[in-house]
C-alpha cells in the first residue's frame, strides 16, 4: 500500500487548531496533523478498501510508524485491527516492537486488543504474554495486563490472576491503573473472583487498583 496517498488525504482535511489540542492532550508526546477519530477512520477505511489485498501488510504498518505524525500510527493500528484474524503467533515480536516504540497509553490500550486475539487464538503463545508481564519496559506490562479486557465468559482467569500477581507492589501509575482496568472489566462478569482476589492480595496493592477494580463491586453493594 502506498502510505504517500494516505497522508496526503489526511493533510487535506487537517486541523492546525485541532492539531495543538490534540498534541496537548497527549502531554506533547507527539505531533498531529490534527485530524479526528472520525473523520480519520473515514479516510483510512476508503482507503484500505481502495487497496484491498489478502495477506498483511507489515511494509505499510512499519512506515507508518516512522511517521511524525501520529494519527499514522493510529491508521496502521486501524488498519491492523481491519486484519486482525490473519494475526499470528510470529507475529508478536513484530507488535512487540510497535509497543516499544513511540510508546504511549493511546497506541499501548490498542495493541493489547491486537495481541490479546493472537494470545487467544493460540494459546500456546501464553508463556509469551507471562514474560512480557515482567519485562522491565513498563508499557509491555501494562498491554500484558489489560490484553484480556472484554473477554467476559472466556477469560483465561489462571493468566489473568498470573499476570496481576506479577505486577502487584508497584508505583507506576500505568501499571495501577490497568490492573485496576482489569479487575473493573472482569468484575462485570465473575464479581466472586474479583472480590476474592482483592481481599487474597489487598494489603499488596495501589489504593488506585483497588479503587478501580471494587467500581462496579461497590455499585452493585449499593444497588441491594
Amino acid at each position: 500500500m502506498e502510505l504517500n496517498q494516505l497522508t496526503a488525504q489526511l493533510q487535506a482535511v487537517a486541523n492546525p487548531d485541532d492539531a495543538k489540542a490534540m498534541k496537548a492532550y497527549m502531554k506533547n508526546q507527539f505531533e498531529f496533523l490534527g485530524v479526528k477519530t472520525p473523520v480519520r477512520r473515514k479516510i483510512a477505511k476508503a482507503f484500505f478498501k481502495s487497496q484491498a489485498d489478502s495477506h498483511l501488510d507489515w511494509d505499510f504498518v512499519r512506515q507508518a510508524w516512522k511517521v511524525p505524525y501520529r494519527e499514522l500510527q493510529y491508521a496502521a493500528l486501524d488498519y491492523l485491527d481491519s486484519k486482525k484474524k490473519l494475526l499470528q503467533p510470529e507475529d508478536l515480536p513484530r507488535l512487540k516492537r510497535l509497543a516499544q516504540s513511540k510508546s504511549w497509553w493511546d497506541t499501548i490500550d490498542f495493541l493489547d486488543r491486537l495481541v490479546g486475539s493472537v494470545i487467544y487464538r493460540f494459546p500456546e503463545t501464553q508463556k509469551i504474554i507471562l514474560d512480557w508481564s515482567r519485562d522491565e519496559d513498563f508499557w509491555l506490562r501494562r498491554l500484558a495486563i489489560d490484553h484480556q479486557l472484554l473477554r467476559k465468559e472466556e477469560t483465561n482467569t489462571e493468566l489473568l490472576e498470573q499476570i496481576l500477581l506479577n505486577n502487584l507492589g508497584q508505583t507506576e501509575f500505568f501499571i495501577n491503573k490497568a490492573i485496576g482496568w482489569a479487575l473493573r472489566d472482569y468484575s462485570k462478569t465473575n464479581p466472586d473472583w474479583v472480590r476474592d482476589f482483592i481481599q487474597k492480595h489487598g494489603k499488596e496493592m495501589a489504593a488506585l487498583s483497588i479503587r478501580e477494580g471494587s467500581k462496579y463491586l461497590l455499585k452493585k453493594q449499593q444497588a441491594k
